[in-house]
């Protein structure tokens, strides 16, 4: 006995490429690597010491506090995973990389509060308070 399958294979084609769409598109918002996503906000500055993630910092470093509410809440904050993390500034006049080292509570979602050193990379400290955006790398 003999079976003619040949009529049938552009169908089984077909079936597998909407399988493989359908796999792929179920699967994309559970990846264990989101996309990046820059976020928006402003930035100030202020005068840092010993930040919530338990590091001391000075105004020559390249610091940043973010707000509270993508800082978290953890039992200990210096023991959050954000602590520590890299995230890169463009502002009105350059770009920095900051080491995340402390939390901004008088910050909405997105702005960010930096050092003196780190906020003359992006605008005159005259300005005080400029639009950024933002990312953690």
């Amino acid at each position: 006995m003999t079976w003619d399958v040949s009529g049938s294979a552009p169908s089984v084609k077909h079936f597998c490429d909407f399988l493989t769409l359908v796999i792929t598109s179920y699967s994309a918002p559970f990846s264990s690597h989101p996309q990046k996503r820059a976020f928006s906000g402003t930035a100030t500055y202020y005068e840092p010491g010993l930040g919530a993630c338990g590091v001391f910092s000075s105004s020559s470093d390249l610091i940043v506090a973010v707000d509270a509410a993508q800082f978290g809440d953890t039992p200990n904050p210096s023991e959050n995973p954000i602590c520590g993390r890299s995230v890169i500034i463009n502002g009105p006049q350059g770009t920095v990389t900051c080491q995340v080292v402390d939390r901004c509570p008088g910050c909405s979602f997105g702005d960010l509060d930096l050092s003196p050193a780190a906020f003359e990379k992006i605008a005159d400290l005259e300005q005080g308070i400029v639009p950024i955006t933002w990312d953690f790398i």
